[in-house]
């Protein structure tokens, strides 16, 4: 299984998040599409794991879930 690129699993993650938070019935048919797609992407059958793990490779890029830059910020300051 490859691990898909930072940028791509950042944003089904925020995607995901940000229609389930929501819930509205439109979007129900596209959390199933995320929710697959994340699955497929982690090699997971569950979707709590699937984001975990999501959540897990991305912190481990040196970037937060958020896409802040995490490494850069504790690294010490140049004299």
């Amino acid at each position: 299984m490859l691990k898909p690129h930072p940028t791509e699993l950042r944003r089904l993650v925020e995607e995901y998040e940000t229609l389930t938070a929501a819930r509205a019935n439109a979007a129900d048919s596209r959390i199933a599409d995320l929710a697959y797609t994340l699955c497929v992407s982690t090699g997971t059958r569950d979707v709590g794991t699937a984001l975990a793990t999501a959540r897990a490779w991305l912190a481990s890029d040196g970037r937060d879930t958020d896409g802040r830059d995490t490494a850069a910020a504790a690294a010490p300051a140049a004299v």
